[in-house]
């Protein structure tokens, strides 16, 4: 059974462990710094947040996300970053995650969450598509 949560102190490890890995997924390696940038912020609960999916009491899955003004709804929730243990999937970890966001963000009244993968994460976009509406926008980045 998979249970969600807020992330806790001693999870610090094993999340690292997860993010180090989504991160790897992207291709990116992230420093240090940001990385503890990233857990200081999930445990204020305020700008940034996280739930941890675990199961048999370990934390195999994680979810990132925060909320933002929006120029044409009430606000609206980001779901940043998602990932699963390569041991753990197959077993509902994603679709809780994202259905825990949902449940966060309706609570607190967000007009809607959004999310963005690469074209490429097939396996990702399968449960994506049953879950949301894939609504065609492309995305454009300018890093600064």
């Amino acid at each position: 059974m998979i249970t969600l949560g807020p992330l806790l102190p001693a999870d610090r490890a094993a999340w690292e462990e997860l993010f180090v890995g989504y991160n790897a997924f992207y291709g990116r390696d992230l420093p240090d710094l940001l990385l503890d940038r990233a857990w200081r912020e999930f445990q204020r609960d305020v700008r940034m947040h996280a739930l941890g999916a675990r199961h048999d009491d370990r934390l195999v899955g994680i979810a990132h996300f925060l909320v933002h003004a929006s120029t044409t709804a009430p606000d609206v929730c980001y779901l940043q970053d998602l990932f699963t243990a390569p041991d753990a999937r197959g077993l509902g970890v994603g679709r809780a995650l994202i259905e825990g966001v949902v449940e966060w963000a309706r609570e607190r009244e967000c007009s809607r969450v959004y999310w963005h993968t690469h074209e490429s994460n097939d396996t990702a976009r399968r449960l994506y598509d049953k879950l949301a509406e894939n609504q065609g926008f492309i995305s454009y980045v300018v890093p600064l």
